[in-house]
């Protein structure tokens, strides 16, 4: 399974990338019956909903053809927003000394979600500082992150 999933990501990145956007990461999310596939795009000039709706056309296209999910599901193309999802290394080195939002697939500390300062990123971890602790989370143990997004209205 996590073979195809990469198969697909790597599909994914080729497909949107040739149509001048970001692949930022997708997600597959259980909803009962049916799954939500949200994939997420992004470009230097922003993401607009005729963006995402072309991408969402050729993204379904290519699914069709290939049919890689199992089951009904439901195609949702997205930017990544204020409250940016962080898949890759690349995406969390860019965010070091921002504030960012954890939740692991195992318990680390006797916790699965941290909440706090995303410090530096490792081979192996990323290093938050949590309620003033300094704490490392493998990369394995991640099953989502995202930013916190810092709105302040003056």
């Amino acid at each position: 399974m996590k073979q195809a999933e990469e198969t697909l990501q790597r599909r994914l990145a080729l497909l949107i990338t040739a149509m001048g956007y970001e692949f930022v990461g997708c997600e597959l999310l259980r909803q009962g019956r049916q799954s939500l596939f949200r994939i997420y795009i992004d470009s230097d000039s922003g993401v607009t909903l005729e963006d995402c709706s072309k991408v969402s056309y050729q993204v379904s296209a290519m699914l069709d053809v290939e049919d890689p999910i199992q089951g009904r599901y439901t195609l949702e193309v997205s930017s990544p927003g204020l409250n940016r999802p962080l898949f890759e290394r690349k995406h969390f080195q860019k965010y070091i000394g921002s504030q960012i939002k954890v939740r692991t697939n195992s318990l680390v500390n006797d916790r699965r979600r941290f909440v706090g300062t995303l410090l530096r990123v490792e081979e192996v971890n990323i290093y938050m500082l949590v309620d003033g602790i300094e704490m490392a989370l493998p990369f394995t143990s991640v099953e989502k992150a995202n930013v916190i997004a810092d709105i302040r209205i003056r």
